[in-house]
């Protein structure tokens, strides 16, 4: 039986370490942070969303979960607080408080495995490629790694794709401070995501590369299991300087992070890169905000170990 009204919330994220080398298999983490994404569904006499019908061209993310769904004839309204291709997981957070409110609006007992995997699907389908990361986090909240040694985290479920494969684990969260500084430019996910394929391909080099993100990920995550923010900030310049070399960091995430370096343990891109967002680990968050401000970046502070997707 149809409901008549549902609202969901998803949190953003950030990835922590592991950006671009997830998707071909290999390990990564990501944190969901205190913004949240929030989706209002209501039957109504036409696919709507704001008060504007759906374009697939123009929200792929919507259309797709609309037509896999089978529901139609919704009425959808959005409330961000998480900025758009940031690389904070707005689209994740979308496709997962949608998944849950169209779920939920069909009566169906909602099992947050299926919303990570409905979500998952629609970013796959629209970025040609992607991994489970954002939208588990999105899901689940708190912690999540993929492909990650058994030991560190609780099994949750499987994806795979094509030739790719790859476990998701829920993970502690120690306390930790980080600041986000926003660089103001739109990243294009879906474009980066098939510029490291096409590099990928054809030239050796960067699979070397994708292959050392992906140890330097392994180091990461062991600094988080004995709670070593000194080593995990090293293993994030690292890995920033990896993802520079692979070709998706730019003039202002550089500046950005090399800023923040002289208050932080680390600091690094976050995300599909080209633009959105970098972080920092640090003890001393006033500073790397006024510094980030400082060179042109918007800051803020935020909050870890949140919760994943609820129903009102």
């Amino acid at each position: 039986m149809f409901r008549k009204d549902i609202v969901a919330s998803s949190p953003g994220k950030f990835i922590l370490l592991g950006e671009h080398a997830v998707v071909y298999g290999k390990p990564a983490v990501a944190l969901a942070i205190n913004k949240r994404f929030l989706c209002r569904v209501q039957l109504g006499e036409i696919d709507a969303l704001n008060g504007m019908p759906i374009n697939p061209k123009i929200h792929p993310h919507i259309s797709y979960i609309l037509k896999t769904s089978g529901v139609t004839n919704v009425t959808i309204h959005t409330q961000s607080e998480i900025p758009s291709s940031s690389g904070l997981g707005s689209s994740a957070a979308l496709c997962t408080s949608l998944s849950a409110a169209i779920r939920a609006i069909k009566g169906e007992n909602i099992d947050v495995k299926d919303l990570a995997n409905d979500a998952f699907n629609a970013e796959y389908e629209v970025q040609r490629g992607a991994s489970p990361l954002d939208t588990s986090c999105s899901a689940f909240g708190k912690g999540i790694a993929l492909n990650c040694p058994k030991s560190m985290g609780k099994y949750i479920w499987t994806a795979e794709k094509e030739r790719n494969k790859w476990d998701i684990f829920e993970i502690p969260v120690p306390k930790m401070t980080f600041v986000v500084g926003y660089t103001g430019i739109k990243a294009h996910t879906g474009q980066l995501v098939e510029r490291v394929r096409k590099y990928k391909k054809h030239n050796k080099f960067a699979t070397d590369i994708v292959n050392e993100i992906g140890d330097v990920t392994f180091e990461g995550m062991d600094c988080i299991s004995k709670y070593d923010v000194t080593g995990l900030g090293r293993a994030m310049t690292k890995s920033h300087k990896l993802l520079s070399i692979l070709g998706v960091s730019c003039r202002e995430l550089d500046k950005l992070v090399s800023a923040s370096l002289k208050y932080s343990y680390g600091a690094k891109l976050t995300g599909s890169g080209g633009g959105g967002s970098m972080i920092a680990l640090t003890d001393k968050p006033d500073k790397v905000c006024e510094t980030i401000r400082l060179h042109g970046g918007m800051p803020f502070i935020i909050k870890t170990d949140v919760p994943g997707v609820t129903l009102e």
